[in-house]
């Protein structure tokens, strides 16, 4: 995988009272401000020199979150090819987690386009539990196959 570009995630789940749920979060910035479905996201990022897959996976949960996941035994759930050519390795790990507000941190950008105004937004600005068949609609396109995996793997 040399040269490719990679990222990785986690998938958080509980038992809800209808059965699985899992924790995905709308990602900020003025592009998803009016997007809901296929606007929402694990998770993720790009692993930094010499970082193992999970390590990605428990730092981005944090930075992205605001908190750091639960303790547990996290379950590779696979690689997962990206429309954009990346490849996402995903983690899930059972664990309860309070998303009512979340911190997560912050990019920069020129906004409005043309403007020369650099602002913050938060990379992700909102978490959800949700059903898996609720996640599916609501990720983007290349993560729906991570839902379908969650849902073989650990989602019974």
């Amino acid at each position: 995988m040399a040269g490719e570009t990679r990222s990785a995630g986690l998938l958080l789940h509980r038992e809800g009272a209808a059965g699985p749920e899992v924790l995905i979060a709308h990602m900020g910035g003025p592009f998803w401000a009016r997007k809901d479905d296929g606007a929402w996201s694990i998770p993720k990022g790009r692993f930094e020199d010499g970082e193992g897959a999970l390590a990605v996976a428990l730092r981005e949960f944090e930075e992205e979150i605001g908190t750091p996941p639960p303790a547990g035994d996290p379950v590779a759930l696979g690689d997962f090819r990206q429309p954009s050519g990346k490849t996402l390795t995903v983690f899930a790990l059972r664990g309860d987690l309070d998303v009512t507000e979340i911190r997560s941190n912050l990019f920069e950008m020129e906004w409005p386009r043309g403007s020369g105004r650099i602002q913050s937004y938060p990379e992700m600005d909102r978490a959800g539990w949700m059903p898996p068949a609720v996640a599916r609609a609501k990720v983007v396109k290349g993560q729906i196959a991570v839902i379908d995996a969650f849902e073989r793997t650990l989602g019974t």
